[in-house]
């Protein structure tokens, strides 16, 4: 039933007397002192909202001292308020009771048409409200009562299993405004609620007595899927995207190479006999071509800027996804976001869930956005991510704490990974896993065309950009070359030429890739300036039958003596423009000569004249050999279980030998090779690849294992880091001690002492020093496929 004007006035004047606006009025103080209330700690009653995460209602706490003490001071200030306004009903007298009718009179002549009912809705609201606040107050508080009385003040647990919960807990009270991803969780600024986010959502406190265990489920992992060879790329490329033109580049080459993938995967599959091969879900992160890396990549495709990562980055997920797997692609942050279950807020909390994915493969720039918007689950997780690190990275420089005190610090590196989580483009760094990429395969039509149109006296120069052809002295060797052949160039430019390319180059501006190998397939020679280092082109000329013509570096180049390697995670001196290139294929494919002795120079080009070559690509760099690679890493590679201790107890019972020992010489060679019934060890690589030798003193065990034909692998150094390979090996240790060192396991002549290595994340085929003779646990490996020992498939 709605008043009328006068009822209005007379329901006014009968509320200002018996108190009742003024009760209006403390409803509405409480009201909003309730909301401030709410707001301070931290989004309490929002966290129930339907909808919410499960972990918000799981961390959820009500109550807590701090929130007990507002309340408190709330319910002060109201009884003060009413006693005055008690006082302020017994006023009777003639005075007050006039100002009263004359207040009420002045009502009546403002009231608007409506104002009274929107008034009467807004105080029944206010009504609704104050009854819900006051239910929702008690609830907390009959609940905060039977807490505290039955489990104390939320103290801070005493548990020598968990000694940094302590300074966790000081952390949270300074700091837990500062990320919102805190009250996301539940955080309120309680101590209740900062112990239960430490003991359930991270882990530094011990698991609260008092909270249901059995609330928090425990998730099972999915189960196994068998992988499946698949050839059609069409869902992959829709994956990768659109809006940039270095993911149209990524597409075009998937779509070209798309049919000689296929192929190879039937292949690999025949190999494999088809064996069960495990389903694992994969994100791809690209993290350098994100806009919040700045993305200086895109811009540059067409304009002559490197693509060497692209090439690398649309056969990974090539790959990937021909071997069956279930393939999710990021490039950025909202993407990456997303597919990890990113908190909102800044990067402090932990995922939301358990990871949804097997493993991860990104680069460096991806890893530190990760580890700005993962926070502590990086360190929970990071055992499942993959680095594609062009370059390699060390262990020296891997190992965060090692780097710093040693010198080792750059801007790169220091992530505490083992050392083959990082994947390269070239096998360069043994201590690294070789991922590499393909060049386009030719058919036997195709080479024979080839061999019959090549063009004698063609060379073409390797730079697509300016600014490479600003080598000091080139003049020279190139007015050689112009003696014999005619110069091509591919140098991009827009209007004019660049005054960097010599007016006797025919210079064909910057190629399409089916016209830059049409280029290729006609040229007698591919020569290189010194730059760009380890690029994808050499590889990709001699396959079309070129010779790649490169410069010797004397001294090698390294992050000591050039500018373009200081501050890369890596000591490795560079002893050519392409040293893969050099050492695995050599002459008469590649030859490699000091550009700067003009006679040598002149006789080379005379002999590559002379010389007939057959296009030549090896089998790593084929689509069946990176499929083969990346299979067995997939399937083999597990950087999250923990390895079981070596040697075992009572091991040394079942060697051969006085004294015992699991290693044996190999016929005719001071090599030594595991005895095979000195254990029954399950390991991959397998331990009968496994060939012991000493390196020279001032010798890397890169260099140790490559002079006896092998390949240095450092997943076995923790067979060899014992007291017995020194014996096996005929050391005589005067004392064997265990130190923090990437140079150990090794012997000091000079004081006759054995090193043991105490870190494994130090074990490192890099490194070298004339005080010590390292041991180094070299491997076989499969022909044409130096990442894979002969039984690792």
């Amino acid at each position: 039933m709605i008043a009328t004007s006068s009822e209005f006035s007379i329901m006014v004047r009968r509320c200002l007397l018996t108190c009742k606006p003024f009760r209006i009025f403390v409803v509405g103080i409480g009201f909003f002192s309730l909301c401030f209330l709410m707001t301070s700690l931290g989004g309490q009653f929002s966290a129930k909202r339907p909808g919410d995460s499960p972990f918000t209602m799981r961390a959820e706490v009500l109550g807590g001292q701090e929130s007990r003490g507002v309340l408190r001071k709330i319910s002060d200030m109201l009884e003060v308020i009413m006693k005055r306004m008690d006082a302020l009903s017994k006023l009777g007298n003639t005075s007050d009771t006039h100002r009263l009718d004359e207040l009420s009179s002045a009502l009546d002549r403002i009231q608007p048409i409506g104002l009274v009912e929107r008034i009467q809705a807004i105080a029944q609201n206010m009504s609704d409200m104050a009854v819900r606040v006051e239910q929702i107050l008690q609830r907390s508080m009959a609940g905060n009562k039977a807490r505290e009385g039955a489990f104390g003040q939320c103290e801070i647990p005493k548990d020598p299993r968990y000694p940094d919960c302590p300074s966790k807990m000081d952390w949270m009270r300074a700091r837990w405004t500062s990320d919102p991803c805190y009250a996301y969780y539940g955080v309120d600024g309680s101590d209740c609620s900062f112990l239960v986010y430490l003991s359930e959502v991270e882990w530094f406190c011990p698991p609260l007595p008092w909270r249901n265990q059995t609330a928090i489920p425990t998730l099972k992992p999915p189960p196994k899927k068998q992988a499946v060879f698949q050839s059609d790329v069409g869902t992959l490329l829709e994956q990768v995207g659109t809006g940039k033109e270095s993911l149209s580049f990524m597409k075009r080459r998937i779509r070209r190479l798309a049919a000689q993938w296929a192929s190879a995967a039937r292949r690999l599959d025949d190999k494999l006999r088809n064996h069960w091969r495990e389903q694992k879900r994969i994100l791809v992160h690209v993290g350098f071509l994100t806009e919040e890396s700045g993305d200086v990549f895109s811009p540059k495709v067409l304009k002559g800027g490197p693509l060497g990562e692209m090439v690398q980055w649309a056969d990974i997920l090539t790959a990937l996804h021909v071997l069956g797997h279930n393939l999710k692609i990021s490039v950025s942050l909202k993407e990456l976001h997303g597919f990890l279950g990113v908190p909102p807020g800044r990067g402090s909390c932990p995922l939301t869930g358990p990871l949804p994915f097997d493993l991860i493969y990104t680069d460096y720039h991806g890893l530190q956005q990760m580890k700005q918007h993962m926070g502590l689950s990086l360190r929970k997780h990071k055992c499942h991510i993959r680095v594609i690190d062009t370059f390699g990275t060390e262990p020296a420089y891997n190992h965060e704490e090692y780097a710093t005190l040693h010198g080792y610090r750059t801007n790169w590196g220091y992530w505490n990974l083992h050392g083959q989580q990082y994947m390269t483009m070239f096998p360069h760094t043994p201590d690294n896993s070789f991922m590499g990429f393909v060049a386009e395969e030719l058919n036997e039509t195709e080479r024979l065309n080839i061999q019959r149109n090549k063009v004698n006296n063609m060379a073409l120069v390797y730079g697509k950009e300016a600014s490479m052809w600003k080598l000091q002295g080139k003049e020279k060797f190139l007015a050689i070359l112009h003696r014999y052949m005619e110069i091509h160039g591919t140098v991009y430019y827009e209007t004019q030429r660049p005054p960097e390319v010599p007016t006797f180059v025919k210079n064909h501006g910057l190629l399409p890739q089916h016209e830059l190998q049409q280029l290729l397939r006609k040229a007698k020679l591919f020569i290189g300036f010194g730059f760009p280092y380890e690029g994808p082109a050499p590889l990709e000329a001699i396959a079309n039958g070129c010779i790649f013509l490169q410069p010797k570096f004397n001294p090698p180049h390294s992050s000591l003596n050039h500018e373009f390697f200081r501050g890369k995670p890596t000591s490795r001196k560079v002893s050519s423009q392409h040293p893969y290139a050099e050492q695995y294929i050599g002459r008469p494919h590649v030859i490699t000569i000091d550009f700067n002795n003009s006679e040598e120079f002149d006789a080379t080009i005379r002999e590559i004249m002379r010389i007939d070559v057959k296009p030549f690509l090896p089998y790593e760099y084929t689509c069946e050999g990176m499929l083969e690679r990346v299979h067995a890493y997939i399937q083999n590679q597990d950087f999250c279980s923990p390895e079981a201790p070596f040697p075992p107890v009572n091991s040394s019972r079942v060697w051969p030998g006085s004294p015992p020992s699991p290693f044996i010489l190999l016929p005719n060679s001071r090599i030594l090779t595991w005895a095979f019934n000195a254990s029954s060890f399950s390991f991959w690589p397998p331990l009968s690849a496994l060939r012991l030798l000493a390196s020279l003193e001032g010798q890397s065990c890169v260099k140790a294992c490559q002079s006896a034909g092998l390949i240095c692998e450092p997943s076995l150094y923790r067979f060899i880091n014992i007291k017995e390979a020194f014996s096996a090996l005929e050391f005589q240790c005067e004392g064997v001690e265990s130190e923090t060192n990437h140079l150990f396991p090794a012997f000091s002549a000079e004081h006759a002492e054995c090193g043991l290595q105490q870190d494994p994340l130090l074990f490192s085929c890099a490194g070298s020093s004339p005080r010590y003779q390292r041991l180094c646990p070299c491997r076989d490996y499969r022909k044409g496929q130096v990442a894979l020992c002969r039984d690792c498939l």
